[in-house]
């Protein structure tokens, strides 16, 4: 029995360190092998994933924030064997792992793998690459690019929500269409966000019925309208209550393809991915993840 640690030496801070000799000690009596990677640079975490793929290794630890995690996903997903998946959030946000109800703080994320309680998780494939948690496209999303390092540390998820809410108020709306199993729809757009779980943007309200392994996105489309009416639309945000809004375009697929005649690019689990257009499609439980033995 062998396993990958893979860390992001500038999650976690100065801590990172003792985090990762933690986990050697919580997994000493379960594999005999257990090997570090620390990531330098961008890719570095999609390349040690599929090395521990192609090696049959039994496990990977993924210990950075989202951005890490989707790395992770992407070296893993499009190989034959894919190990058994471990999460220690250690970013900003972590929506994957608050989805998957892990403990945000990693002392207690490391504890969960004394007892190897594994959970077959949906991911999206998107074109040729995958994510955990979500597609956006639109103004909103844009604006998540604006978010600086010091704002994240600073203001946490918060500081997406203020950005976004400029763009809102610059009322820049883009042209879009959307096939899916219920049909088409075309039109004008704030946001179009496709969630697989529940927590998107540390907003874990949004898709509240969104389950990690139910074998579809949820997607919102949020239509072009004045201020007063998206402010109208914030209650039902908080309250999960997205879905119900009339000003809201909502289905439920397995599948879907966006388009526009404009050039926009489509945010991938919070990070700058390519531009429209896009085809995904959901992977069915495509990879086991270590999570919290439940509660009796």
């Amino acid at each position: 029995m062998k396993t990958m640690i893979i860390l992001n030496p500038s999650s976690g801070k100065e801590k990172a360190e003792e985090y990762a000799e933690k986990i050697d000690v919580t997994l000493r009596n379960k594999y005999k092998d257990i090997q570090f990677r620390t990531t330098a640079k961008e890719g570095d975490a999609a390349a040690f994933a599929a090395e521990a793929s192609v090696s049959f290794f039994d496990a990977v630890i993924a210990m950075g924030g989202d951005g890490t995690i989707n790395e992770v996903i992407n070296g893993l997903a499009d190989q034959a064997h894919r190990p058994k998946l471990g999460i220690i959030p250690l970013g900003t946000v972590n929506d994957f792992a608050r989805a998957l109800h892990i403990p945000l703080e990693p002392y207690e994320a490391i504890s969960i793998l004394e007892h190897q309680n594994l959970r077959p998780v949906d991911i999206g494939k998107v074109n040729e690459s995958y994510f955990a948690n979500v597609l956006a496209v639109g103004a909103i999303a844009e604006a998540s690019y604006k978010v600086s390092t010091d704002q994240k540390t600073k203001l946490g998820p918060l500081a997406y929500f203020i950005e976004g809410a400029k763009s809102f108020l610059n009322g820049n709306a883009i042209t879009i269409s959307v096939e899916h199993e219920g049909g088409k729809w075309e039109g004008e757009t704030f946001l179009l966000l496709t969630a697989l779980t529940n927590s998107v943007g540390g907003f874990e309200a949004l898709a509240p019925e969104a389950d990690v392994n139910d074998g579809v996105f949820h997607t919102f489309i949020i239509k072009k309208l004045s201020i007063p009416k998206i402010a109208t639309l914030i209650p039902s945000l908080l309250k999960g209550e997205l879905a119900e809004s009339k000003d809201i375009e909502y289905f439920r697929s397995a599948y879907l393809t966006v388009a526009s005649d404009q050039e926009h690019v489509v945010n991938v689990d919070g990070e700058e991915g390519e531009s429209l257009p896009f085809c995904a499609k959901v992977l069915r439980g495509h990879l086991d993840v270590f999570v919290p033995t439940k509660k009796t």
